[in-house]
């Protein structure tokens, strides 16, 4: 299927590996110019050259989103995306007595407020353009709440509360905005959550993957080419009447009904 993007631009947030790396590269499979970002050099390069390796139009650009000075470099760098990708590294995980003031401050300044920032500053573009794709990569966490996770199901909650009230705003003007929530992709997050629980439980790398992989209905991790794929379709023209959908990558996995 052509998605009916080739040309166009991608601003894509954290991209430097994980789920943002994997929808930069399914991307620019469909020939879709991106912008990756990240902080460390060594990492751009990487995913620069991997991407190239496909046939892929990329730009790096060095910044930390959690700052203004780093959204602005992330802008002036793409000031006109067609699609902008929203994404970054979660809190971690813990329990309630763990979360001071600073922990929640620092959960919202990373993965709530960073998107609504960037949203605001390229929707007037997409609007004027009549075209726009937003993404928000937040988690599971925001459906199915669990209670070591509550800084990510609070801060990405309100990430997918802001965005809702804004998709029949910007619906006119062919501007879409929706939520891909991911449940053990098999990416450096899920290699820090195997190494977490050998620490806590005093078992192998194998045996934490297995328990992690048990935990999803297909009884496998996820590939990061399935989400980055979805992220893709997401972004199509053809995804052009489907906006403020939560999508959940999981496997099967959630239990509820809506």
């Amino acid at each position: 299927m052509d998605l009916g993007i080739k040309g166009r631009k991608a601003l894509i947030a954290a991209s430097s590996k994980g789920l943002g790396k994997a929808c930069a590269m399914s991307l620019a499979r469909e020939g879709v110019a991106v912008w990756i970002n990240g902080r460390n050099d060594a990492a751009l390069a990487e995913a620069a050259a991997e991407i190239r390796a496909i046939g892929g139009q990329v730009t790096t650009v060095k910044a930390d989103i959690n700052t203004d000075a780093g959204r602005k470099t992330l802008l002036a760098a793409c000031p006109d995306p067609d699609i902008l990708v929203n994404n970054n590294e979660g809190p971690p995980p813990g329990k309630l007595a763990d979360w001071d003031h600073d922990s929640w401050i620092a959960a919202f300044e990373a993965n709530m407020l960073p998107a609504v920032l960037l949203i605001r500053a390229v929707l007037p573009g997409m609007q004027a353009r009549k075209f726009g794709r937003i993404v928000n990569i937040t988690s599971a966490m925001v459906k199915s709440p669990r209670s070591h996770m509550g800084l990510s199901t609070a801060a990405r909650a309100a990430l997918t509360a802001f965005c809702k009230s804004q998709v029949s705003v910007v619906a006119p003007d062919n501007v879409t905005i929706n939520n891909l929530l991911p449940e053990r992709i098999d990416t450096g997050r899920q290699e820090f959550m195997a190494q977490r629980m050998m620490k806590a439980d005093g078992i192998t790398r194998d045996e934490a993957r297995t328990r992690i992989a048990s935990t999803i209905a297909a009884k496998r991790l996820g590939k990061p080419e399935e989400f980055g794929d979805a992220c893709a379709y997401v972004c199509s023209a053809q995804a052009g009447f489907m906006s403020g959908q939560n999508i959940q990558l999981d496997g099967g996995s959630y239990e509820g009904l809506i």
